[in-house]
């Protein structure tokens, strides 16, 4: 394993950087401490599943650069960082990961507001008379 690998993960407008290095379980989110900045129990429970089903939690210290989005999508986002930084370092967790949904990028986005609509779908009310 290298001294640092780096894990890159998106949703919606939310992007995260994640870089995975030996350590103690020290994890720093934008400079502030992870529980600071995901208060939600299930946030953090969801961003360090991959690792908790592959490795301990606390063999890594993880820096992680997230913005854009809301929390949600962030926490997503820092997930699939997460997964893809193990799969970087452990190539045979690959599948299982996979498998559990983990490395699969949500390809959803806002759709575009279009000209002549009220939003990207939405008409403007149709009258007949």
């Amino acid at each position: 394993m290298e001294d640092e690998t780096i894990g890159i993960g998106r949703r919606k407008t939310a992007v995260s950087s994640v870089r995975m290095r030996r350590g103690s379980g020290i994890i720093d989110v934008n400079g502030r401490a992870f529980e600071q900045y995901f208060p939600l129990e299930l946030q953090r429970e969801e961003i360090l599943a991959p690792l908790r089903k592959f490795d301990s939690p606390d063999k890594y210290d993880l820096l992680i650069r997230v913005k854009g989005g809301g929390l949600e999508a962030q926490a997503i986002a820092t997930r699939l960082g997460v997964s893809r930084a193990l799969v970087t370092n452990n190539e045979e967790i690959r599948g299982s990961l996979k498998e559990l949904g983990y490395l699969t990028r949500d390809p959803r986005k806002k759709e575009r507001k279009k000209y002549g609509r009220k939003g990207a779908r939405k008409r403007f009310q149709f009258s007949k008379r």
